[in-house]
């Protein structure tokens, strides 16, 4: 069986910046993952890899062991990605949107699908809103939509909950949580330590480029969590973050 994802020794510069340096990563099927770094650290960069937006200066990547380049068709049909950036379109309305999204898959009839996620994500009284009309809540909540709406094996949310609601990311963790009990791998980025603790089965910590940690959330917790920084010894992952990313457990 194919890893979920898998990434071997790529690297990518922009000019003199390295965002990536020889990183390899293997993702299974299933998993509930966290991708955790500071802000230039490199997941974006390699997110857009994985999704066909940047291309890797050397090495490979996959996703369900279609490769993301010499197979880019099979392997963005089985990505979902829901991307920082409050992107749309401001002619259409929720539900046109997501039938549009369905169509660049080649998928007809899919309203059934629709409405269900669109239950899921509390946007049924906004299906016939135009984009432009909603707040930016309402706009991550249809970025969301979007990935999911070819039901994609592997799903990647970068910062899915930034600036939206508690109760958003309430309903929102709730219906993630469902689809990878259902069988999807989820790749998660947040700057809400306290979400990737409680979800994230196993973490990767990039920092410039590298990853610094890789492993269970558990056994980052135990390992590494009790270690005191400036004072402190809370046993979270903020301060596992805080540890390996100051250098105190390398």
């Amino acid at each position: 069986m194919h890893p979920a994802i898998s990434i071997k020794n790529i690297s990518k510069n922009y000019g003199a910046l390295q965002a990536l340096d020889q990183v390899s990563l293997s993702i299974e099927q299933g998993e509930f993952f966290g991708l955790l770094g500071p802000n230039g650290a490199g997941k974006t960069t390699l997110i857009s890899i994985l999704a066909g937006l940047a291309t890797a200066d050397h090495g490979h990547a996959a996703i369900m062991g279609a490769d993301v380049q010499s197979h880019f068709r099979e392997a963005r049909r089985m990505l979902g990605v829901v991307p920082q950036e409050l992107v749309f379109d401001p002619f259409f309305t929720v539900r046109e949107t997501l039938q549009f999204q369905s169509g660049y898959f080649g998928i007809r009839n899919n309203d059934a699908w629709i409405d269900e996620i669109m239950a899921n994500l509390d946007l049924v009284n906004k299906a016939d809103s135009n984009m432009r009309a909603l707040s930016g809540g309402m706009k991550r909540r249809v970025l969301v939509a979007q990935a999911l709406v070819h039901r994609p094996p592997v799903i990647i949310l970068d910062e899915p909950t930034a600036g939206v609601d508690v109760e958003l990311r309430q309903s929102l963790w709730q219906f993630i949580s469902r689809l990878n009990q259902d069988g999807h791998t989820i790749v998660l980025t947040t700057h809400y330590l306290e979400e990737a603790e409680a979800l994230c089965q196993r973490i990767a910590m990039l920092k410039q480029g590298t990853i610094v940690a890789l492993d269970t959330t558990q056994n980052l917790l135990s390992q590494y969590g009790s270690i005191k920084k400036d004072g402190e010894g809370k046993t979270d992952l903020e301060n596992v973050f805080v540890n390996i990313m100051s250098g105190s457990v390398l």
